[in-house]
């Protein structure tokens, strides 16, 4: 999340983290069921599912199969999902997939 924090913000979005913890239920709870960080442009609203590469396949197809998911979309909120993986010199590096 920190890393998907910084790299909206360093492409001049305001972002602010809407993912919480349920400690009673011991889970975690997204917006509208699959948005971590909610970021703010002048001409758009990004809602951004942040996790690993080798794990972007599932959180893709757990969007798109929600009941949020054609609600969010007609409301006009682009969804985008950051897979995290280190390259070759153990640095950091972003895949994106924008629905």
């Amino acid at each position: 999340t920190m890393r998907s924090l910084q790299v909206m913000r360093d492409r001049g979005y305001l972002c602010e983290v809407v993912e919480h913890w349920n400690p009673h239920a011991r889970v975690r709870k997204d917006l509208f069921g699959f948005i971590d960080i909610l970021c703010l442009s002048d001409s758009e609203v990004l809602g951004l599912q942040t996790t690993t590469k080798t794990n972007m396949p599932a959180r893709i197809k757990k969007i798109c199969n929600h009941e949020h998911f054609a609600p969010v979309l007609r409301a006009g909120i682009k969804l985008v999902v950051h897979g995290w993986r280190k390259d070759k010199t153990g640095k950091w590096v972003v895949d994106e997939f924008v629905f």
